[in-house]
């Protein structure tokens, strides 16, 4: 199974940001292990001054990533303390947020361009 690429957009409340960036700072080691160990990686979270938080990480596959997180006691704690720092969320911020479309990857344009460029390689031999 290939590995699969989501990015999301929460909107953080702007007088909450210096809060959740500290919290964020040093996530719970439990915390951290379940989020691996359920498939999450590469898991980066970057927010604006107006509180516009954008998210990324990989996944094989992305329900099955979030119903073993759903299935641990400290992603509950965790969805608890995080989801007053949130505006407009609907559900918990690991379910409730806006994923957004990937239109370009670099590394994927790259490995299709090799390919054609071998393809056409070979058709001139």
């Amino acid at each position: 199974m290939s590995t699969r690429r989501v990015c999301f957009q929460l909107q953080v409340k702007p007088g909450l940001i210096p809060e959740y960036t500290r919290r964020h700072a040093a996530v719970w080691p439990e915390m951290l292990q379940a989020l691996k160990s359920s498939g999450w990686s590469n898991y980066s979270l970057f927010v604006r001054t107006d509180g516009l938080l954008i998210g990324y990480f990989e996944t094989d596959n992305l329900p099955e990533a979030q119903a073993r997180m759903a299935a641990t006691d400290v992603n509950a704690r965790w969805q608890n303390e995080m989801s007053g720092f949130f505006e407009d969320l609907d559900g918990a911020p690991d379910t409730g947020f806006l994923q957004l479309t990937e239109v370009f990857n670099l590394e994927d344009q790259l490995a299709s361009a090799a390919a054609v460029l071998t393809q056409t390689n070979s058709k001139g031999d």
